[in-house]
């Protein structure tokens, strides 16, 4: 698999070890490789990345009828990229325990998310919630919206 691969190339150039590839109709439509250390990114992920490519390469934020192919599970912010795109399947190799055992423990924020903010380990406060309100009701108003 080219993730996998990509993965691999990814660790000897200095990133992390995570790669990933969009594939559209069975072609490749863009690849990438974790790049946070190297760009100073934090959202510089594999899936991410590639997923940015692949929409600008199509030219739509839209990507159903496209699969992402894995050298890992996605961690919660890669995973909610593609449901964002709108990608059909994902299919992947290592699992967030084989990820958590080299010391990236996105199995920790999956565990957080199903927790309520206020329980969270890194603290949550809502401020000023009728006044952004506002924008909501503005896009809620709006004809001539891209939905999205």
């Amino acid at each position: 698999m080219r993730a996998i691969e990509l993965s691999e190339h990814s660790v000897r150039d200095g990133g992390g070890p995570f790669g990933a590839v969009v594939v559209k109709n069975g072609e490749i439509v863009a690849e990438a490789s974790n790049s946070v250390t190297i760009e100073n990114d934090p959202t510089a992920h594999a899936e991410v990345t590639a997923i940015r490519r692949a929409t600008k390469r199509l030219g739509t934020y839209d990507l159903t009828g496209c699969e992402i192919y894995t050298s890992c599970e996605p961690c919660p912010m890669c995973l909610g990229a593609i449901y964002w795109a709108h990608l059909d399947k994902v299919y992947y190799a290592n699992d967030r325990k084989d990820a958590a055992r080299i010391g990236f423990d996105d199995d920790f924020i999956y565990q957080e998310l199903e927790l309520q903010p206020q329980y969270r380990k890194k603290p949550s406060e809502i401020l000023m919630q009728a006044e952004a309100r506002r924008a909501f009701d503005l896009w809620m108003q709006k004809t001539d919206k891209t939905e999205y």
